[in-house]
């Protein structure tokens, strides 16, 4: 016995099914309380996510070793709509002072109040101590901002900084995993009694994949704490969307196949046996391009991306294990009572081109060529939105609802110089602080340059940019500023801070999309190769999904400049949206293809392309429905990258469920005939 027919008897055994159902029961009992850990290692920090190789990383490790680099600044503006008053400047001082003696975590005090030149509105900077984790950071500005509402009638006071943005991004990241857990169960839960038509048989898969979630969360959390895993805020979410997404998918697929064999067996073991021997290669060549294409993300030069690689990946790895073995045993073990009230009988099997999706298929193969040439265009005319698509947001723009951080940022560059609250930090020699600070005070686009401190042999400038972080005139004048320093002889002179690193990001970002997007391609061309013992299928294939993915970019845009009106998108977001549509859009493929050469080996190729289509058809449907409701749960929370990534896979899941794999898939098979098995046999 083969151990593809092994792995099938085993889960739904007469005796193997206990073995399996308690075995898992013993996992979930242990990793529940490791799992449960996973948020106290999740890291926002923005040192983190840099290349270790990029300059702004360098400057941060470097900054890292003056006193003033141990701090977090906050800064607290206060603004009148007339000048300020010497009351103001007395109650400001007054807050700096509560502040100084409330606030336990400061590195130093707080300082004075700083006036603007139109005089109507004042600073002050609250030095938190940089060590601090994402809870303390809450807490401190917390009471910072509780210490500011106290201040006088007419007078507005907000806390923002890398202090105060810090703060609202944790925050915002605080409620994802119970948010994004309520909602996905309820859109499983919802989709699958509308699909399963049964008050009881969605228990089962949802069980499974809740013992799935289980199993991830507690070896991510083990990988994080003792392998120097990334694990983001970011990561965590997609992580919690995935399990269930892709954990449900697989209990369709599954579910389907049983029902089918339920009526061709009089037995349940058998029936199980034999239908998980059947969807088991698509199983796991659906795993295996999912999983590889999101480890080809250990190529990114961003840590961001290349932490998240590793944790889908077991995400993916934890959903396959569990759902080929305790959903087969759960299943077996309750038998056709779960399909209650319409529970599958031996001998009754229906006709499957008797079906809706058996009389669309026998539509599209009348005229193949005029529909897939058809839906190609049509594909590619939504594909040309992408053009309009804008990247790069600043971390103002990144919230849905911009928190008091946002509007504190707001003010100060409405009154003092736009980068005041957060300046380029400028490390070099102190030999050469002269030098270096000349060239700073002459580049284009630096409003002002101070010798902030001197240690180490080294010397930090602060450089005041006249533009807003994170906008194309700040990116200018940091290049600007980098050349102009680079060029002081023996200085070694850097240029970090948030402008600089934004830049890096997006010069990363860039070069990861050039190496990780073609990496992910040969990766999926080469297992759906190995599935289909093919070469021009899988060829077809990869085309459709990259089409596709054009596509959704394109449908995504339309969304993101009219509905939701974003400044523009994450710069990581098309290699991310790549990754996940490609990988998973194939998913689709590998189902429906998986059964067409099944039925082509017995029947023909246009016969098993009419099959796979009215077999699938409705299990395949529901399965893109749920990975597109599970995504675009991600859309709840306040983050604009989170809410993008949803909307742009929930995009690009319909379009694959809903047209690639129903009409473009099929009608080129058609077209093409049995040559689509080539040079395999089936296509001689």
């Amino acid at each position: 016995m083969t151990i593809l027919r092994r792995l099938a008897v085993l889960p739904g055994g007469r005796r193997g099914k206990w073995a399996v159902l308690v075995f898992w029961l013993l996992v979930a009992g242990f990793t529940g309380p490791i799992g449960g850990k996973l948020s106290t290692v999740v890291k926002n920090d923005q040192a983190s996510y840099l290349p270790s190789d990029a300059e702004s990383t360098q400057v941060l490790n470097e900054v890292a070793t003056f006193p003033s680099g141990k701090t977090l600044p906050a800064v607290l503006v206060a603004v009148r709509d007339s000048d300020v008053t010497d009351a103001d400047r007395a109650a400001v001082a007054q807050i700096s002072a509560q502040i100084t003696a409330r606030v336990h975590v400061l590195h130093g005090r707080a300082g004075a109040p700083v006036p603007s030149r139109d005089g109507r509105a004042l600073l002050v900077v609250v030095p938190l101590d940089g060590g601090l984790d994402g809870p303390a950071v809450i807490d401190a500005i917390k009471t910072v901002r509780d210490i500011a509402a106290q201040s006088p009638a007419g007078l507005t006071v907000k806390v923002g900084g890398i202090g105060g943005i810090t703060a609202d991004e944790v925050n915002a990241f605080g409620g994802i995993d119970g948010t994004l857990l309520i909602a996905t169960l309820v859109i499983v839960v919802v989709i699958l009694l509308i699909t399963y038509r049964s008050p009881v048989l969605w228990i089962a898969p949802l069980f499974a994949v809740g013992i799935a979630y289980t199993l991830a969360q507690a070896v991510i959390y083990l990988l994080a704490q003792h392998a120097g895993l990334l694990v983001s805020g970011e990561s965590q979410g997609i992580l919690t969307v995935l399990i269930f997404g892709a954990g449900t998918d697989y209990a369709l697929l599954l579910v389907a196949r049983y029902r089918e064999e339920l009526t061709r067996h009089d037995d349940r073991h058998e029936a199980m046996a034999t239908a998980l021997r059947r969807v088991l290669p698509a199983v796991l060549a659906s795993a295996s391009t999912v999983v590889l294409g999101l480890l080809c993300l250990l190529a990114s030069s961003l840590n961001s991306d290349r932490g998240l690689g590793p944790v889908g990946a077991v995400a993916v790895l934890c959903t396959f294990a569990v759902l080929i073995t305790a959903l087969p045993a759960l299943l077996t073990i309750f038998g056709r009572g779960l399909f209650w009230p319409f529970r599958p009988h031996a001998g009754h099997t229906p006709d499957p081109l008797r079906s809706l999706w058996g009389r669309l298929g026998q539509r599209i193969a009348l005229r193949s060529r005029t529909v897939w040439v058809g839906t190609t265009v049509i594909l590619l005319v939504l594909g040309l939105f992408t053009l309009t698509l804008k990247t790069g947001i600043t971390n103002d723009q990144a919230f849905r609802t911009p928190p008091d951080s946002v509007a504190a940022d707001a003010l100060i560059a409405d009154h003092f110089p736009a980068g005041v609250s957060n300046p380029a930090d400028v490390v070099a020699s102190a030999g050469a602080a002269h030098q270096v600070l000349a060239a700073a005070q002459a580049t284009p686009g630096v409003s002002s340059a101070r010798v902030a401190e001197t240690a180490n042999g080294l010397v930090r400038i602060e450089a005041t940019p006249s533009d807003a972080n994170g906008t194309p005139a700040a990116f200018a004048t940091i290049d600007r500023l980098r050349t102009n320093v680079h060029t002081v002889a023996g200085a070694n002179a850097q240029v970090g801070g948030e402008s600089a690193i934004e830049l890096d990001v997006e010069n990363a970002a860039v070069h990861d999309r050039e190496i990780v997007m073609p990496l992910i391609l040969v990766v999926v061309f080469t297992v759906l190769a190995l599935l289909l013992r093919a070469v021009v299928a899988p060829l077809l294939l990869i085309g459709s999904v990259v089409v596709s993915y054009f596509a959704a970019l394109g449908g995504a845009a339309i969304i993101f400049n009219h509905i939701f009106h974003f400044a523009g998108i994450d710069q990581t977001l098309p290699l991310l949206g790549f990754v996940f549509l490609v990988a998973l859009g194939v998913d689709y493929n590998i189902f429906l293809m998986s059964r067409v050469r099944e039925e082509a080996v017995k029947v023909g190729t246009r016969r098993g392309v009419l099959i796979g289509v009215a077999t699938t058809g409705g299990v395949i449907t529901s399965a893109g429905v749920v990975l597109a409701a599970t995504f675009s749960a991600l859309g709840l929370l306040p983050l604009v990258f989170l809410t993008e990534i949803g909307v742009l896979v929930a995009v690009g899941v319909l379009i694959d469920t809903l047209i690639v794999r129903s009409i473009l898939v099929p009608a080129l098979v058609v077209d093409l005939g049995a040559r689509v098995w080539r040079p395999s046999r089936l296509g001689d």
